[in-house]
């Protein structure tokens, strides 16, 4: 338990993008150092959660997977709910899941905060000499939407570390500077308890009716 209190910031972190992309693994790979060759689609929500040291500041990320919202709409806005950064993923070697960014872009920004870093992930980078999306136009199109960029590989750990600690840094950047309005972060800083059992209330609440 006493472990457990000792950190500065909750951030909220979601997981979207197209069923299939690996976003399951890469939040295994981030939180477990997992990676499950057989990994089931999702059903519903799920979240797991991993410490992390950013300029001397302890910050709990409580990172959130989903099945492909669209057959849960029902959950889209409490997924949202709170979240101070997204990992919009895509598969390098599927042209149709980069194709979906920007759909998937205009739902984070109906529910989520005006203020949330966006960091576009284009995963499986160890299938290379099966891509289809090159990684120029990936990097300028995130350029173009003022989002962070990276590939990753969830199968050999390439860059998933490295994802997730960028948009941990650039969300902590903000709320040092205040960039964040008051409301939005209040949701990620109620001290120690409030914010995990909030939002494993909240879990169990939306997920009842599925």
């Amino acid at each position: 338990m006493g472990t457990d209190l000792a950190y500065n910031f909750v951030f909220k972190v979601v997981l979207i993008g197209e069923s299939g992309v690996g976003k399951s693994n890469l939040l295994s790979r981030f939180t477990k150092n997992e990676f499950n060759h057989d990994s089931r689609t999702t059903i519903g929500v799920e979240f797991s959660t991993r410490s992390i040291q950013v300029d001397n500041v302890t910050i709990k990320a409580q990172i959130w997977d989903t099945a492909g919202l669209e057959r849960y709409r029902a959950i889209t806005s409490a997924y949202y709910r709170g979240a101070v950064g997204a990992l919009l993923v895509y598969d390098i070697t599927k042209q149709l899941t980069y194709e979906s960014v920007e759909r998937w872009l205009k739902e984070l920004y109906d529910h989520a905060d005006p203020h949330i870093v966006v960091m576009l992930v284009g995963n499986k980078s160890d299938l290379d000499t099966l891509r289809t999306v090159p990684r120029e136009e990936a990097k300028d199109f995130a350029e173009s939407k003022d989002l962070l960029f990276m590939e990753t590989s969830a199968l050999d750990s390439n860059n998933v570390e490295s994802a997730f600690l960028e948009v941990l840094s650039a969300i902590h950047k903000k709320v040092a500077s205040r960039e964040v309005t008051r409301g939005s972060i209040s949701a990620v800083t109620l001290g120690h308890m409030g914010p995990i059992s909030e939002f494993q209330e909240e879990k169990r609440g939306c997920c009842n009716n599925s």
